[in-house]
Protein backbone atom coordinates (compact mmCIF):
# COMPACT_ATOMS: atom_id res chain seq x y z
CA UNK A 1 0.00 0.00 0.00
CA UNK A 2 1.27 3.36 -0.61
CA UNK A 3 0.01 6.58 1.33
CA UNK A 4 0.04 9.79 -0.63
CA UNK A 5 0.37 12.46 2.13
CA UNK A 6 -1.14 16.22 1.32
CA UNK A 7 -0.09 18.79 3.63
CA UNK A 8 -1.77 22.06 4.87
CA UNK A 9 -2.03 25.53 3.99
CA UNK A 10 1.52 26.74 3.51
CA UNK A 11 2.92 23.00 4.43
CA UNK A 12 4.96 21.05 2.40
CA UNK A 13 5.89 17.18 2.24
CA UNK A 14 8.53 17.60 4.84
CA UNK A 15 5.05 17.21 7.06
CA UNK A 16 5.17 13.55 6.74
CA UNK A 17 8.98 12.89 6.19
CA UNK A 18 9.58 10.63 9.67
CA UNK A 19 5.79 8.81 9.20
CA UNK A 20 7.34 5.86 7.34
CA UNK A 21 9.49 5.02 9.90
CA UNK A 22 6.17 4.09 12.22
CA UNK A 23 4.43 3.04 9.11
CA UNK A 24 6.92 -0.14 7.82
CA UNK A 25 4.26 -1.97 5.77
CA UNK A 26 3.27 1.21 4.16
CA UNK A 27 5.16 3.50 1.81
CA UNK A 28 5.01 7.20 2.36
CA UNK A 29 4.73 9.64 -0.33
CA UNK A 30 4.62 13.55 0.41
CA UNK A 31 2.85 15.79 -2.50
CA UNK A 32 5.28 18.48 -2.92
CA UNK A 33 3.33 21.50 -4.53
CA UNK A 34 4.86 23.85 -6.19
CA UNK A 35 5.44 27.67 -4.55
CA UNK A 36 7.51 26.02 -1.48
CA UNK A 37 10.01 23.46 -0.28
CA UNK A 38 12.18 22.07 -3.16
CA UNK A 39 9.72 23.55 -5.74
CA UNK A 40 10.02 26.90 -4.37
CA UNK A 41 10.88 28.77 -7.49
CA UNK A 42 7.72 26.83 -9.00
CA UNK A 43 4.43 29.24 -9.83
CA UNK A 44 2.33 28.64 -7.39
CA UNK A 45 -1.50 27.65 -7.92
CA UNK A 46 -4.39 29.72 -6.41
CA UNK A 47 -7.73 27.81 -7.49
CA UNK A 48 -7.80 24.33 -7.04
CA UNK A 49 -9.33 23.37 -10.10
CA UNK A 50 -6.31 23.42 -12.27
CA UNK A 51 -4.16 22.42 -9.68
CA UNK A 52 -5.81 18.70 -9.50
CA UNK A 53 -6.36 18.82 -12.97
CA UNK A 54 -2.26 19.35 -13.20
CA UNK A 55 -1.86 16.86 -10.42
CA UNK A 56 -3.55 14.71 -12.06
CA UNK A 57 -1.92 14.77 -15.41
CA UNK A 58 1.41 14.54 -14.21
CA UNK A 59 1.56 11.97 -11.68
CA UNK A 60 1.31 8.54 -11.67
CA UNK A 61 -0.30 7.02 -8.70
CA UNK A 62 0.76 3.61 -8.07
CA UNK A 63 -1.32 0.91 -7.05
CA UNK A 64 -2.86 0.18 -4.57
CA UNK A 65 -2.85 3.59 -2.91
CA UNK A 66 -4.86 5.85 -0.43
CA UNK A 67 -4.57 9.29 0.22
CA UNK A 68 -3.98 11.61 3.44
CA UNK A 69 -4.74 14.75 3.68
CA UNK A 70 -4.72 17.76 6.71
CA UNK A 71 -6.31 20.96 7.01
CA UNK A 72 -6.27 21.89 2.84
CA UNK A 73 -4.31 18.63 1.97
CA UNK A 74 -7.69 17.02 2.98
CA UNK A 75 -9.48 19.28 0.20
CA UNK A 76 -7.38 18.56 -2.27
CA UNK A 77 -6.68 14.84 -1.22
CA UNK A 78 -10.75 14.64 -2.29
CA UNK A 79 -11.00 16.46 -5.35
CA UNK A 80 -8.09 14.87 -6.81
CA UNK A 81 -9.96 11.48 -5.98
CA UNK A 82 -13.26 13.09 -7.87
CA UNK A 83 -10.49 13.90 -10.83
CA UNK A 84 -9.35 10.31 -11.10
CA UNK A 85 -12.72 8.75 -11.13
CA UNK A 86 -14.34 11.66 -13.82
CA UNK A 87 -11.62 10.74 -16.03
CA UNK A 88 -12.02 7.05 -15.66
CA UNK A 89 -8.66 6.23 -13.95
CA UNK A 90 -7.90 4.08 -10.95
CA UNK A 91 -8.36 5.77 -7.74
CA UNK A 92 -7.24 5.64 -3.72
CA UNK A 93 -9.04 2.82 -2.03
CA UNK A 94 -9.37 4.71 1.00
CA UNK A 95 -9.87 8.46 1.70
CA UNK A 96 -8.33 9.80 5.11
CA UNK A 97 -9.04 13.38 5.99
CA UNK A 98 -8.09 15.46 8.58
CA UNK A 99 -9.17 18.51 10.59
CA UNK A 100 -11.00 19.87 7.01
CA UNK A 101 -14.89 21.13 7.23
CA UNK A 102 -16.96 18.77 4.32
CA UNK A 103 -16.50 20.43 0.99
CA UNK A 104 -20.54 21.54 1.07
CA UNK A 105 -20.00 23.07 3.76
CA UNK A 106 -19.19 27.25 4.05
CA UNK A 107 -16.00 27.65 6.17
CA UNK A 108 -17.49 30.46 8.17
CA UNK A 109 -14.32 32.15 8.27
CA UNK A 110 -13.02 35.88 6.29
CA UNK A 111 -10.82 36.11 3.32
CA UNK A 112 -7.51 36.16 4.39
CA UNK A 113 -5.44 35.75 1.29
CA UNK A 114 -5.34 39.93 0.56
CA UNK A 115 -3.58 40.84 3.58
CA UNK A 116 0.19 42.12 3.79
CA UNK A 117 3.05 39.90 5.44
CA UNK A 118 2.78 40.70 9.28
CA UNK A 119 -1.15 40.74 9.09
CA UNK A 120 -1.63 37.64 7.36
CA UNK A 121 1.16 36.17 10.20
CA UNK A 122 -1.02 37.45 12.73
CA UNK A 123 -4.15 36.81 11.48
CA UNK A 124 -2.63 32.74 10.98
CA UNK A 125 -1.49 32.96 14.32
CA UNK A 126 -5.10 34.14 15.67
CA UNK A 127 -6.57 31.42 13.96
CA UNK A 128 -3.79 27.99 13.93
CA UNK A 129 -0.68 29.12 16.69
CA UNK A 130 0.97 27.47 14.10
CA UNK A 131 4.18 29.65 13.48
CA UNK A 132 7.14 30.44 14.96
CA UNK A 133 7.56 33.57 16.34
CA UNK A 134 11.12 33.88 14.66
CA UNK A 135 9.19 34.49 10.82
CA UNK A 136 8.11 37.62 11.88
CA UNK A 137 11.07 38.88 13.19
CA UNK A 138 12.90 38.46 9.75
CA UNK A 139 11.17 39.93 6.58
CA UNK A 140 13.35 37.56 4.52
CA UNK A 141 12.02 34.35 5.62
CA UNK A 142 8.29 35.89 6.37
CA UNK A 143 8.33 37.00 3.17
CA UNK A 144 8.82 33.79 1.30
CA UNK A 145 6.65 31.63 4.26
CA UNK A 146 4.11 34.13 3.65
CA UNK A 147 4.42 33.90 -0.14
CA UNK A 148 2.81 30.26 0.43
CA UNK A 149 0.45 30.73 2.76
CA UNK A 150 -1.25 33.40 0.84
CA UNK A 151 -2.02 31.25 -2.25
CA UNK A 152 -2.84 28.17 -0.17
CA UNK A 153 -5.56 30.87 1.46
CA UNK A 154 -6.46 31.42 -2.03
CA UNK A 155 -7.14 28.20 -2.63
CA UNK A 156 -9.35 27.81 0.02
CA UNK A 157 -11.05 31.03 -0.16
CA UNK A 158 -11.89 30.54 -3.90
CA UNK A 159 -12.83 27.05 -3.19
CA UNK A 160 -16.71 26.27 -4.49
CA UNK A 161 -18.26 22.80 -4.17
CA UNK A 162 -19.46 21.34 -6.90
CA UNK A 163 -21.96 18.63 -5.87
CA UNK A 164 -21.62 15.17 -7.54
CA UNK A 165 -22.16 11.66 -6.81
CA UNK A 166 -20.38 10.38 -3.56
CA UNK A 167 -17.02 8.56 -3.96
CA UNK A 168 -17.13 4.40 -3.62
CA UNK A 169 -14.67 4.40 -1.59
CA UNK A 170 -14.26 4.59 2.46
CA UNK A 171 -13.90 8.13 4.10
CA UNK A 172 -11.98 7.86 7.81
CA UNK A 173 -12.18 11.40 9.10
CA UNK A 174 -9.79 12.57 11.85
CA UNK A 175 -9.78 15.83 13.98
CA UNK A 176 -8.59 17.52 17.02
CA UNK A 177 -10.45 17.74 20.41
CA UNK A 178 -9.38 21.14 21.08
CA UNK A 179 -9.91 22.42 17.03
CA UNK A 180 -12.53 24.90 16.13
CA UNK A 181 -14.16 22.11 13.80
CA UNK A 182 -17.07 19.82 16.02
CA UNK A 183 -17.17 16.32 16.05
CA UNK A 184 -20.76 17.17 14.38
CA UNK A 185 -19.06 18.83 11.69
CA UNK A 186 -16.70 16.60 10.62
CA UNK A 187 -19.18 14.02 10.48
CA UNK A 188 -20.27 15.56 7.62
CA UNK A 189 -18.07 14.16 5.44
CA UNK A 190 -20.07 10.77 5.55
CA UNK A 191 -22.43 12.37 2.33
CA UNK A 192 -19.49 12.07 0.36
CA UNK A 193 -18.69 8.39 0.69
CA UNK A 194 -20.67 5.04 0.35
CA UNK A 195 -17.57 2.64 0.92
CA UNK A 196 -18.16 3.39 4.84
CA UNK A 197 -17.15 5.99 7.24
CA UNK A 198 -15.56 6.45 10.42
CA UNK A 199 -14.41 9.39 12.50
CA UNK A 200 -11.70 9.88 15.34
CA UNK A 201 -10.95 12.70 17.68
CA UNK A 202 -7.90 13.23 19.38
CA UNK A 203 -6.73 15.42 21.86
CA UNK A 204 -4.84 18.70 20.53
CA UNK A 205 -5.95 21.75 18.08
CA UNK A 206 -6.16 21.95 14.50
CA UNK A 207 -2.35 20.30 14.44
CA UNK A 208 -2.93 17.93 16.84
CA UNK A 209 -1.01 15.31 14.01
CA UNK A 210 1.81 16.65 15.47
CA UNK A 211 1.45 16.01 19.02
CA UNK A 212 -0.35 13.00 18.77
CA UNK A 213 1.55 11.23 15.74
CA UNK A 214 2.06 8.19 16.92
CA UNK A 215 -2.11 7.59 17.69
CA UNK A 216 -2.25 8.75 14.47
CA UNK A 217 -0.49 6.88 12.85
CA UNK A 218 -2.23 4.20 14.62
CA UNK A 219 -5.31 4.64 13.37
CA UNK A 220 -3.89 5.37 9.61
CA UNK A 221 -2.45 1.73 9.96
CA UNK A 222 -5.36 0.29 10.90
CA UNK A 223 -7.97 1.93 8.36
CA UNK A 224 -4.96 0.92 6.05
CA UNK A 225 -4.53 -2.56 7.02
CA UNK A 226 -7.19 -4.75 5.58
CA UNK A 227 -5.94 -3.38 2.29
CA UNK A 228 -2.95 -6.05 2.22
CA UNK A 229 -3.91 -9.42 0.76
CA UNK A 230 -3.29 -12.72 2.70
CA UNK A 231 0.48 -13.62 2.22
CA UNK A 232 1.47 -10.10 0.92
CA UNK A 233 4.81 -9.30 2.31
CA UNK A 234 5.11 -5.90 3.77
CA UNK A 235 7.29 -3.12 1.39
CA UNK A 236 10.29 -1.75 3.03
CA UNK A 237 9.16 1.89 4.62
CA UNK A 238 10.27 4.85 2.17
CA UNK A 239 9.95 8.28 2.20
CA UNK A 240 9.16 9.83 -1.33
CA UNK A 241 8.42 13.49 -2.79
CA UNK A 242 6.66 13.98 -5.73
Amino acid sequence: MRLYCFAHSGGSAAEYVRWGDDLPDIEVWGVQLPGRGSRLDDPPYTRVGPLVEDLVEQTGFREPFAFFGHSLGALLAYETARTLRERGLTGPQRLLLSACPAPHRPRGLPPIHHLGDEELFHAIQSRYASLPDEILEDPEMRAIVMASHRCDFELVDGYRHVPGEPLDLPLHVFGGIGDRLTAGELGQWRQHGRGGFSLDLLPGGHFYLREQRAALLGLVRAALGGNRRTGESPVDALSHYL
